[in-house]
């Protein structure tokens, strides 16, 4: 028997170096290669967030026309490999269905074919949820305008593509949580980027990591209205059950990127309806940051990105059984860069475990 420590789930273990980006949990700051979040999601189209992310620094015009023109083929080939497959690859599990689409593409992929077949699969699977006929992509659009167009079947509005912008950016790096760990994890061993993506994305489809959002709104529906806000989250706490979209696993102050989508809602121009349940959202925030502060002093408890992620989503027509996959047609950007890393710095990823069987 060893005396060594065990650092369960890895909590506060330093594995690599890495530029990509930098989670102050502390004091609610999120930067990506030396930029806020709060500036990249106000300024920035995904593809500068793409290119910020893979070049090292935000691209100039010339270089943001490029990537643009880079995605709009990805997503042309993205499209003619999964016509002929057909219901294959949409199943009754948008994440699966994903996992399943970049799983076809070639060992030789490059950072801009997986951007572009999340992105199309994840349309194709909405879609068809739908009930409508599957598009085929318009490569000279921005990458957040056609895939709205592939999901509605209908060209959408400046606004709206807006909205989806500022989400993708928003969400597409946070350093070493689980599925990008997965990924470098699986980069380590020599492997494809598909395959590294790939495994990301299986990651982020336990409910752990990326499924919260969805039940933020099944809990919305449950408060229904702001008066009711404090009662409910007294009661879901008396039960010993969790509000969700509250805490995080790194975050002690809130959740930046929750300041961001809150922003962008409030900028949305949208119905009646839709601004009522935002001020649902924030009188249920809110009341859940109180209770929680007087359970759990010792420990902050905030809205995280998921409680406005949910929001945003649903402003967007996206049901919530396709959450996630939305959350993951951004984060492979992420996946992307640190496989590159990864390659390009890193060695064999493989930890030791202490052995206390017989």
């Amino acid at each position: 028997m060893t005396s060594a420590r065990i650092h369960e789930g890895l909590e506060g273990v330093l594995v690599a170096k890495t530029t990509l980006s930098s989670v102050e949990g502390d004091v609610g700051r999120l930067t990506i290669r030396g930029h806020l979040i709060e500036s990249l999601a106000s300024e920035a189209p995904y593809e500068a967030m793409v290119g910020l992310l893979l070049d090292g620094a935000l691209p100039p015009p010339e270089r943001l026309r490029e990537l643009q023109a880079q995605l709009g083929a990805a997503r042309v080939r993205a499209y003619a490999r999964l016509a002929p497959l057909g219901r294959a690859v949409r199943s009754t599990d948008p994440m699966r269905s994903l996992a399943t689409a970049l799983s076809l593409l070639p060992s030789d992929a490059t950072p801009a074919d997986a951007i572009g077949m999340a992105g199309v699969a994840t349309a194709a699977w909405l879609s068809k949820a739908r009930g409508i006929t599957s598009l085929a992509p318009e490569p000279e659009l921005p990458h957040a305008q056609d895939l709205l167009r592939l999901a509605r079947g209908v060209a959408p509005t400046p606004a709206a593509t807006r909205l989806l912008d500022t989400y993708l950016v928003t969400v597409a790096e946070h350093g070493f949580n689980a599925s990008t760990f997965a990924a470098r994890v699986t980069a380590s061993t020599g492997a494809d980027l598909a395959s590294a993506v790939v495994s990301g994305v299986v990651t982020l489809s336990g409910p752990l990591h990326g499924g919260a959002p969805g039940p933020v709104l099944d809990m919305l529906d449950a408060v229904a209205t702001p008066e009711h806000a404090r009662e409910y989250v007294r009661a879901e706490l008396a039960l010993g059950r969790r509000i969700m979209g509250m805490g995080h696993r790194v975050y002690r102050a809130r959740d930046p990127r929750a300041f961001v989508l809150e922003r962008a809602l409030a900028a949305y121009q949208r119905s009646d309806v839709a601004n009522a349940r935002l001020e649902l959202a924030r009188a249920v925030e809110q009341a859940a940051e109180a209770e929680l502060a007087r359970l759990h002093p010792e420990r902050p408890l905030r809205a995280n990105v998921e409680f406005y992620t949910a929001l945003l989503l649903e402003a967007l027509e996206v049901p919530r059984a396709a959450f996630t996959a939305i959350f993951a047609c951004a984060r492979v950007a992420g996946y992307a860069a640190h496989y590159a890393e990864q390659r390009r710095e890193g060695r064999l990823i493989r930890p030791s475990a202490l052995y206390v069987g017989p």
